[in-house]
Protein backbone atom coordinates (compact mmCIF):
# COMPACT_ATOMS: atom_id res chain seq x y z
CA UNK A 1 0.00 0.00 0.00
CA UNK A 2 2.80 2.30 0.87
CA UNK A 3 4.78 1.98 -2.54
CA UNK A 4 1.51 3.16 -4.34
CA UNK A 5 0.10 5.83 -2.44
CA UNK A 6 3.83 6.91 -2.28
CA UNK A 7 3.81 6.91 -6.32
CA UNK A 8 0.24 8.54 -6.13
CA UNK A 9 1.25 10.97 -4.71
CA UNK A 10 4.58 11.83 -6.23
CA UNK A 11 2.64 12.07 -9.63
CA UNK A 12 0.05 14.49 -7.76
CA UNK A 13 2.87 16.60 -6.41
CA UNK A 14 4.70 16.78 -9.67
CA UNK A 15 1.52 17.64 -11.94
CA UNK A 16 0.68 20.23 -9.06
CA UNK A 17 4.17 21.73 -10.01
CA UNK A 18 3.46 21.57 -14.01
CA UNK A 19 0.64 22.82 -13.40
CA UNK A 20 -1.02 20.56 -15.66
CA UNK A 21 -4.47 18.07 -14.99
CA UNK A 22 -3.61 15.06 -13.01
CA UNK A 23 -4.58 12.17 -15.92
CA UNK A 24 -7.58 10.08 -15.23
CA UNK A 25 -7.52 6.26 -15.99
CA UNK A 26 -10.70 5.00 -17.17
CA UNK A 27 -11.44 1.19 -17.35
CA UNK A 28 -10.71 0.80 -21.35
CA UNK A 29 -7.34 2.69 -21.14
CA UNK A 30 -6.23 -0.57 -19.03
CA UNK A 31 -7.58 -2.98 -21.08
CA UNK A 32 -4.20 -2.97 -23.72
CA UNK A 33 -2.19 -3.75 -20.19
CA UNK A 34 -4.04 -6.15 -19.02
CA UNK A 35 -3.81 -8.01 -21.79
CA UNK A 36 -0.22 -7.94 -22.15
CA UNK A 37 -0.09 -9.10 -18.06
CA UNK A 38 -2.42 -12.20 -19.64
CA UNK A 39 0.14 -12.64 -22.69
CA UNK A 40 3.14 -12.47 -19.94
CA UNK A 41 1.63 -15.25 -17.52
CA UNK A 42 0.83 -17.11 -20.98
CA UNK A 43 4.31 -16.89 -21.83
CA UNK A 44 5.89 -18.24 -18.71
CA UNK A 45 3.74 -20.71 -18.35
CA UNK A 46 5.45 -21.96 -21.60
CA UNK A 47 8.29 -22.51 -19.02
CA UNK A 48 6.61 -23.70 -15.63
CA UNK A 49 3.67 -26.39 -16.45
CA UNK A 50 2.69 -26.08 -13.18
CA UNK A 51 2.67 -21.90 -13.38
CA UNK A 52 -1.05 -21.79 -15.12
CA UNK A 53 -3.20 -22.70 -13.16
CA UNK A 54 -6.90 -21.67 -15.18
CA UNK A 55 -7.00 -20.15 -18.45
CA UNK A 56 -10.40 -19.15 -19.97
CA UNK A 57 -9.47 -16.68 -22.50
CA UNK A 58 -9.59 -16.13 -26.07
CA UNK A 59 -7.82 -19.01 -28.14
CA UNK A 60 -6.00 -17.18 -30.28
CA UNK A 61 -3.28 -15.68 -27.29
CA UNK A 62 -2.17 -18.53 -25.77
CA UNK A 63 -1.40 -20.12 -29.32
CA UNK A 64 0.67 -16.69 -29.83
CA UNK A 65 2.36 -17.16 -26.18
CA UNK A 66 3.44 -20.64 -27.84
CA UNK A 67 4.60 -19.27 -30.82
CA UNK A 68 6.26 -16.03 -29.52
CA UNK A 69 8.92 -18.37 -27.64
CA UNK A 70 10.13 -15.65 -25.22
CA UNK A 71 12.77 -16.95 -23.04
CA UNK A 72 12.31 -16.64 -18.76
CA UNK A 73 14.58 -13.80 -18.80
CA UNK A 74 12.86 -12.19 -21.73
CA UNK A 75 9.69 -12.16 -19.96
CA UNK A 76 10.82 -10.80 -16.52
CA UNK A 77 12.34 -7.81 -18.46
CA UNK A 78 8.98 -6.99 -19.98
CA UNK A 79 7.54 -7.82 -16.99
CA UNK A 80 9.12 -5.20 -15.08
CA UNK A 81 8.40 -3.04 -18.09
CA UNK A 82 4.65 -3.45 -17.40
CA UNK A 83 4.83 -3.05 -14.10
CA UNK A 84 6.46 0.21 -14.81
CA UNK A 85 4.04 1.68 -16.72
CA UNK A 86 0.99 0.44 -14.58
CA UNK A 87 2.55 1.86 -11.60
CA UNK A 88 2.77 5.63 -13.31
CA UNK A 89 -0.94 5.90 -14.38
CA UNK A 90 -2.85 7.70 -11.68
CA UNK A 91 -6.66 7.33 -11.28
CA UNK A 92 -9.09 8.64 -8.83
CA UNK A 93 -11.24 5.54 -8.84
CA UNK A 94 -10.92 3.60 -5.67
CA UNK A 95 -11.63 0.27 -7.72
CA UNK A 96 -8.83 1.17 -10.50
CA UNK A 97 -6.74 2.05 -7.46
CA UNK A 98 -7.52 -1.96 -6.64
CA UNK A 99 -6.78 -2.73 -9.71
CA UNK A 100 -3.76 -1.00 -10.35
CA UNK A 101 -2.47 -2.66 -6.89
CA UNK A 102 -3.63 -6.14 -8.06
CA UNK A 103 -1.39 -5.79 -11.61
CA UNK A 104 1.78 -4.22 -10.32
CA UNK A 105 1.78 -7.02 -6.96
CA UNK A 106 0.63 -10.10 -9.50
CA UNK A 107 3.59 -8.46 -11.55
CA UNK A 108 5.84 -8.23 -8.91
CA UNK A 109 5.55 -12.41 -8.44
CA UNK A 110 6.05 -12.90 -12.16
CA UNK A 111 8.84 -11.43 -12.42
CA UNK A 112 10.41 -12.76 -9.51
CA UNK A 113 9.11 -16.29 -10.71
CA UNK A 114 10.65 -15.98 -14.51
CA UNK A 115 13.84 -15.21 -12.81
CA UNK A 116 14.18 -18.18 -10.91
CA UNK A 117 13.35 -20.05 -14.26
CA UNK A 118 15.88 -18.00 -15.83
CA UNK A 119 19.02 -18.83 -13.62
CA UNK A 120 18.12 -21.93 -12.48
CA UNK A 121 18.44 -20.31 -8.92
CA UNK A 122 15.80 -21.87 -6.52
CA UNK A 123 14.61 -18.74 -4.15
CA UNK A 124 14.93 -18.90 -0.67
CA UNK A 125 11.79 -19.32 1.59
CA UNK A 126 11.87 -16.11 2.12
CA UNK A 127 11.87 -14.91 -0.84
CA UNK A 128 9.22 -16.89 -2.59
CA UNK A 129 6.89 -15.73 0.26
CA UNK A 130 7.21 -12.36 -0.07
CA UNK A 131 7.62 -11.64 -3.77
CA UNK A 132 5.20 -14.89 -4.55
CA UNK A 133 2.51 -14.29 -2.10
CA UNK A 134 2.92 -10.58 -1.22
CA UNK A 135 3.07 -12.14 2.36
CA UNK A 136 5.86 -12.82 5.17
CA UNK A 137 4.57 -15.41 7.87
CA UNK A 138 5.14 -15.76 11.31
CA UNK A 139 8.61 -18.12 12.27
CA UNK A 140 7.99 -20.33 14.59
CA UNK A 141 10.95 -22.58 16.59
CA UNK A 142 9.82 -26.66 16.37
CA UNK A 143 10.16 -27.03 19.84
CA UNK A 144 7.23 -24.45 20.33
CA UNK A 145 5.04 -27.38 19.13
CA UNK A 146 6.35 -29.81 21.95
CA UNK A 147 3.52 -28.46 23.78
CA UNK A 148 0.77 -30.26 21.70
CA UNK A 149 2.62 -32.99 21.12
CA UNK A 150 2.68 -33.74 24.74
CA UNK A 151 -1.40 -33.05 24.63
CA UNK A 152 -1.51 -35.53 21.87
CA UNK A 153 0.20 -38.12 23.43
CA UNK A 154 -2.23 -37.74 26.69
CA UNK A 155 -5.57 -38.42 24.16
CA UNK A 156 -4.39 -40.67 21.68
CA UNK A 157 -4.68 -44.08 23.46
CA UNK A 158 -1.80 -46.89 23.14
CA UNK A 159 2.15 -46.63 24.36
CA UNK A 160 5.02 -46.09 22.65
CA UNK A 161 6.01 -44.21 19.52
CA UNK A 162 3.48 -41.31 19.34
CA UNK A 163 3.44 -41.16 15.71
CA UNK A 164 2.84 -44.34 14.79
CA UNK A 165 -0.15 -44.66 17.72
CA UNK A 166 -1.63 -41.92 15.38
CA UNK A 167 -1.37 -43.41 12.54
CA UNK A 168 -3.39 -46.38 14.15
CA UNK A 169 -4.96 -44.25 15.14
CA UNK A 170 -6.82 -42.66 12.58
CA UNK A 171 -7.14 -45.76 10.55
CA UNK A 172 -10.13 -46.14 12.55
CA UNK A 173 -11.73 -42.84 10.82
CA UNK A 174 -10.86 -43.85 6.89
CA UNK A 175 -13.53 -43.83 4.26
CA UNK A 176 -13.61 -47.67 3.00
CA UNK A 177 -12.65 -47.14 -0.25
CA UNK A 178 -15.92 -48.68 -1.77
CA UNK A 179 -17.87 -45.82 0.44
CA UNK A 180 -15.73 -43.28 -1.11
CA UNK A 181 -17.51 -41.72 -3.77
CA UNK A 182 -20.74 -41.54 -1.85
CA UNK A 183 -19.33 -40.53 0.68
CA UNK A 184 -17.82 -37.36 -0.88
CA UNK A 185 -20.86 -36.48 -3.03
CA UNK A 186 -22.92 -35.96 -0.18
CA UNK A 187 -20.55 -34.36 1.60
CA UNK A 188 -20.08 -31.82 -1.42
CA UNK A 189 -23.67 -31.58 -1.86
CA UNK A 190 -24.06 -30.37 1.65
CA UNK A 191 -21.24 -27.81 0.90
CA UNK A 192 -23.19 -26.61 -2.27
CA UNK A 193 -26.38 -26.40 -0.71
CA UNK A 194 -24.51 -23.95 2.45
CA UNK A 195 -23.00 -21.76 0.35
CA UNK A 196 -25.74 -21.08 -1.95
CA UNK A 197 -28.00 -20.16 0.47
CA UNK A 198 -25.63 -17.31 1.07
CA UNK A 199 -23.99 -16.74 -2.22
CA UNK A 200 -25.61 -16.54 -5.75
CA UNK A 201 -23.77 -18.33 -7.68
CA UNK A 202 -24.03 -18.22 -12.15
CA UNK A 203 -26.92 -20.61 -13.10
CA UNK A 204 -24.79 -22.52 -15.65
CA UNK A 205 -22.24 -23.62 -12.51
CA UNK A 206 -21.07 -27.72 -12.58
CA UNK A 207 -18.10 -29.86 -11.66
CA UNK A 208 -17.34 -32.99 -12.02
CA UNK A 209 -15.84 -35.30 -9.17
CA UNK A 210 -13.07 -37.59 -10.10
CA UNK A 211 -10.63 -40.01 -7.91
CA UNK A 212 -7.40 -40.02 -9.25
CA UNK A 213 -3.78 -41.22 -7.90
CA UNK A 214 -0.02 -40.47 -8.11
CA UNK A 215 -0.27 -36.51 -7.27
CA UNK A 216 1.39 -34.35 -5.18
CA UNK A 217 -1.76 -32.96 -3.73
CA UNK A 218 -4.74 -34.65 -1.70
CA UNK A 219 -7.38 -32.75 -3.83
CA UNK A 220 -7.47 -30.02 -7.04
CA UNK A 221 -9.84 -27.61 -8.89
CA UNK A 222 -9.09 -27.60 -12.22
CA UNK A 223 -11.70 -24.48 -12.85
CA UNK A 224 -12.08 -24.67 -16.91
CA UNK A 225 -13.92 -21.72 -17.20
CA UNK A 226 -17.71 -20.47 -18.14
CA UNK A 227 -18.54 -21.66 -14.16
CA UNK A 228 -17.31 -25.10 -14.52
CA UNK A 229 -14.88 -27.31 -12.47
CA UNK A 230 -13.32 -30.60 -13.09
CA UNK A 231 -12.51 -31.46 -8.99
CA UNK A 232 -9.96 -34.36 -8.45
CA UNK A 233 -10.01 -36.14 -5.06
CA UNK A 234 -6.31 -38.15 -4.29
CA UNK A 235 -6.77 -41.47 -3.41
CA UNK A 236 -3.54 -42.95 -3.14
CA UNK A 237 -3.50 -43.17 0.25
CA UNK A 238 -6.04 -43.90 3.10
CA UNK A 239 -9.12 -41.00 3.52
CA UNK A 240 -9.97 -40.19 6.87
CA UNK A 241 -13.75 -38.92 7.50
CA UNK A 242 -12.88 -35.68 8.40
CA UNK A 243 -11.26 -34.76 4.77
CA UNK A 244 -14.99 -35.23 2.91
CA UNK A 245 -16.23 -31.85 4.06
CA UNK A 246 -12.74 -30.08 4.24
CA UNK A 247 -12.03 -30.86 0.23
CA UNK A 248 -15.88 -30.48 -0.59
CA UNK A 249 -15.81 -26.56 0.85
CA UNK A 250 -12.30 -26.61 -0.19
CA UNK A 251 -11.90 -27.56 -3.85
CA UNK A 252 -15.77 -26.50 -4.33
CA UNK A 253 -17.91 -24.94 -2.09
CA UNK A 254 -17.65 -21.73 -0.94
CA UNK A 255 -13.74 -22.64 -1.91
CA UNK A 256 -11.91 -22.33 -5.30
CA UNK A 257 -14.99 -23.45 -7.80
CA UNK A 258 -16.96 -20.89 -6.06
CA UNK A 259 -14.08 -17.94 -5.96
CA UNK A 260 -13.09 -18.69 -9.67
CA UNK A 261 -16.75 -18.24 -10.80
CA UNK A 262 -17.09 -15.56 -9.06
CA UNK A 263 -14.09 -13.64 -10.45
CA UNK A 264 -15.24 -14.85 -14.30
CA UNK A 265 -18.81 -13.42 -13.38
CA UNK A 266 -17.99 -10.21 -11.73
CA UNK A 267 -14.68 -9.23 -13.25
CA UNK A 268 -14.03 -10.76 -16.54
CA UNK A 269 -17.59 -10.79 -17.26
CA UNK A 270 -19.55 -7.79 -15.67
CA UNK A 271 -16.23 -5.43 -15.83
CA UNK A 272 -14.86 -6.91 -18.90
CA UNK A 273 -11.39 -7.24 -16.78
CA UNK A 274 -9.11 -9.00 -19.30
CA UNK A 275 -6.90 -10.43 -16.58
CA UNK A 276 -9.40 -12.54 -14.89
CA UNK A 277 -9.12 -14.78 -17.41
CA UNK A 278 -5.62 -16.14 -16.30
CA UNK A 279 -4.60 -17.40 -12.94
CA UNK A 280 -1.19 -17.87 -12.21
CA UNK A 281 -0.49 -20.15 -9.52
CA UNK A 282 2.64 -18.84 -8.13
CA UNK A 283 1.12 -15.48 -7.26
CA UNK A 284 -0.35 -13.52 -4.38
CA UNK A 285 -3.92 -14.19 -5.96
CA UNK A 286 -3.38 -17.79 -5.00
CA UNK A 287 -3.01 -16.57 -0.85
CA UNK A 288 -6.33 -15.26 -0.62
CA UNK A 289 -7.72 -18.50 -2.81
CA UNK A 290 -5.89 -20.89 -0.80
CA UNK A 291 -7.22 -18.48 2.78
CA UNK A 292 -10.77 -18.35 1.65
CA UNK A 293 -10.81 -21.96 0.81
CA UNK A 294 -9.79 -23.23 4.42
CA UNK A 295 -11.34 -20.23 5.91
CA UNK A 296 -14.27 -21.06 3.58
CA UNK A 297 -15.21 -24.57 5.74
CA UNK A 298 -15.91 -22.75 9.08
CA UNK A 299 -17.80 -20.26 7.01
CA UNK A 300 -20.14 -23.15 5.27
CA UNK A 301 -20.21 -25.31 9.11
CA UNK A 302 -19.74 -22.70 11.80
CA UNK A 303 -19.31 -24.01 15.10
CA UNK A 304 -20.07 -27.75 15.54
CA UNK A 305 -22.00 -28.05 12.57
CA UNK A 306 -19.39 -29.60 10.91
CA UNK A 307 -18.58 -32.37 13.70
CA UNK A 308 -22.43 -32.73 14.05
CA UNK A 309 -23.38 -33.18 9.90
CA UNK A 310 -20.37 -35.75 10.06
CA UNK A 311 -21.70 -37.31 13.08
CA UNK A 312 -25.16 -37.76 11.58
CA UNK A 313 -24.97 -38.21 7.75
CA UNK A 314 -21.22 -39.13 7.07
CA UNK A 315 -20.18 -41.58 9.87
CA UNK A 316 -23.08 -43.88 8.98
CA UNK A 317 -22.97 -43.67 4.97
CA UNK A 318 -18.98 -44.62 5.86
CA UNK A 319 -19.84 -47.20 8.05
CA UNK A 320 -17.43 -45.87 11.19
CA UNK A 321 -18.82 -45.06 14.86
CA UNK A 322 -20.70 -42.15 14.74
CA UNK A 323 -20.56 -42.14 18.50
CA UNK A 324 -16.32 -41.71 18.12
CA UNK A 325 -17.46 -38.23 16.33
CA UNK A 326 -16.72 -35.42 18.65
CA UNK A 327 -13.49 -37.31 20.48
CA UNK A 328 -12.15 -37.03 16.97
CA UNK A 329 -13.03 -33.62 16.35
CA UNK A 330 -11.01 -33.23 19.65
CA UNK A 331 -8.04 -34.67 18.02
CA UNK A 332 -8.16 -32.77 14.84
CA UNK A 333 -8.09 -29.64 16.75
CA UNK A 334 -5.06 -30.63 18.35
CA UNK A 335 -3.47 -32.04 14.86
CA UNK A 336 -4.43 -28.26 13.58
CA UNK A 337 -2.54 -26.27 15.78
CA UNK A 338 0.40 -28.39 14.17
CA UNK A 339 0.18 -26.95 11.17
CA UNK A 340 2.86 -24.39 11.24
CA UNK A 341 5.62 -26.68 12.08
CA UNK A 342 4.91 -27.80 8.61
CA UNK A 343 5.87 -24.47 7.35
CA UNK A 344 9.08 -24.56 9.27
CA UNK A 345 10.04 -27.66 7.87
CA UNK A 346 9.52 -26.28 4.47
CA UNK A 347 11.88 -23.20 5.42
CA UNK A 348 14.56 -25.23 6.88
CA UNK A 349 14.27 -27.74 3.78
CA UNK A 350 14.04 -24.83 1.09
CA UNK A 351 16.72 -22.60 2.24
CA UNK A 352 18.87 -25.85 2.25
CA UNK A 353 19.53 -26.29 5.82
CA UNK A 354 17.82 -30.24 5.67
CA UNK A 355 18.32 -32.50 3.41
CA UNK A 356 14.92 -34.02 2.53
CA UNK A 357 15.76 -37.24 4.32
CA UNK A 358 15.88 -34.76 7.51
CA UNK A 359 12.66 -32.86 6.06
CA UNK A 360 10.70 -36.30 6.35
CA UNK A 361 12.06 -37.16 9.73
CA UNK A 362 10.46 -34.26 10.92
CA UNK A 363 7.28 -34.21 8.80
CA UNK A 364 6.89 -37.32 11.18
CA UNK A 365 7.96 -36.21 14.28
CA UNK A 366 6.35 -32.44 14.14
CA UNK A 367 3.11 -33.52 11.49
CA UNK A 368 2.96 -37.02 13.23
CA UNK A 369 2.55 -38.29 9.56
CA UNK A 370 3.08 -41.75 8.66
CA UNK A 371 6.39 -42.49 6.02
CA UNK A 372 4.12 -41.94 3.19
CA UNK A 373 2.56 -38.66 4.31
CA UNK A 374 5.76 -37.14 5.09
CA UNK A 375 7.05 -38.50 1.74
CA UNK A 376 4.51 -36.84 -0.12
CA UNK A 377 4.83 -33.81 1.87
CA UNK A 378 8.32 -33.53 0.40
CA UNK A 379 7.20 -34.10 -3.13
CA UNK A 380 4.88 -31.12 -2.50
CA UNK A 381 7.66 -28.85 -1.18
CA UNK A 382 9.62 -29.83 -4.00
CA UNK A 383 6.64 -28.80 -6.55
CA UNK A 384 5.52 -26.02 -5.31
CA UNK A 385 7.96 -24.49 -2.84
CA UNK A 386 6.87 -21.93 -0.62
CA UNK A 387 2.91 -22.56 -1.51
CA UNK A 388 2.39 -24.35 2.09
CA UNK A 389 2.11 -21.04 3.37
CA UNK A 390 -0.89 -20.37 1.38
CA UNK A 391 -3.12 -22.77 3.35
CA UNK A 392 -2.45 -21.98 7.15
CA UNK A 393 -0.96 -18.51 7.21
CA UNK A 394 -3.85 -17.57 4.06
CA UNK A 395 -6.24 -18.87 6.17
CA UNK A 396 -4.85 -16.78 9.22
CA UNK A 397 -5.30 -13.42 7.14
CA UNK A 398 -8.71 -14.31 5.94
CA UNK A 399 -9.92 -14.80 9.29
CA UNK A 400 -8.79 -11.55 10.92
CA UNK A 401 -9.87 -10.00 7.83
CA UNK A 402 -13.54 -11.90 8.15
CA UNK A 403 -13.88 -11.51 11.68
CA UNK A 404 -13.52 -8.00 12.51
CA UNK A 405 -16.76 -7.79 14.35
CA UNK A 406 -20.37 -7.45 13.12
CA UNK A 407 -23.19 -9.88 12.11
CA UNK A 408 -22.93 -13.34 10.22
CA UNK A 409 -24.73 -11.22 7.26
CA UNK A 410 -21.27 -8.61 7.70
CA UNK A 411 -18.50 -11.56 8.15
CA UNK A 412 -20.05 -13.09 5.09
CA UNK A 413 -20.34 -10.29 3.00
CA UNK A 414 -16.23 -9.38 3.90
CA UNK A 415 -16.22 -12.81 2.84
CA UNK A 416 -17.75 -12.23 -0.41
CA UNK A 417 -15.78 -9.54 -1.02
CA UNK A 418 -12.32 -11.55 -0.92
CA UNK A 419 -14.34 -14.10 -3.51
CA UNK A 420 -15.40 -11.53 -5.97
CA UNK A 421 -12.71 -8.17 -6.05
CA UNK A 422 -9.25 -8.07 -6.72
CA UNK A 423 -8.13 -8.40 -3.08
CA UNK A 424 -4.30 -9.48 -2.59
CA UNK A 425 -2.59 -9.82 0.81
CA UNK A 426 -1.59 -6.50 0.94
CA UNK A 427 -4.33 -4.40 -0.09
CA UNK A 428 -7.05 -6.47 2.67
CA UNK A 429 -4.60 -4.63 5.23
CA UNK A 430 -5.93 -1.35 3.75
CA UNK A 431 -9.48 -1.82 5.47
Amino acid sequence: MKLIFSALTMATLLGACQKAPEPVVTTDAWSPLAQRYVSLVLALGEHDKSYVDAYYGPAEWAEQAKTAAQSAEEIATAGSALQAEIRALSTTDAQLRLRQHYLITQLTALVSHAQTLATGERASFEQQAQQLYDTLPPQRDLASFDTVLAELDALVPGEGDLTERVVAYRAGFVIPQDKQQQVFERAIAECQSRTLSRIDLPQQERFTLEFVEDKPWSGYNWYQGAAYSLIQINIERPIDISRAVDLGCHEGYPGHHTYNALLEQKLKNELQWVEFSVYPLFSPQSLIAEGTANYGISMAFPGEQKMQFERDVLYPLAGLDAALAAEYEQFLKLMAQLSYAGNEIARLYLNGEIDAATAQSLRQRYLLQSEAEAKQGIRFVDTYGAYVINYNWGKDLVKNYIEQGGSEDERWQRFMSLLSTPKLPSSIAWE
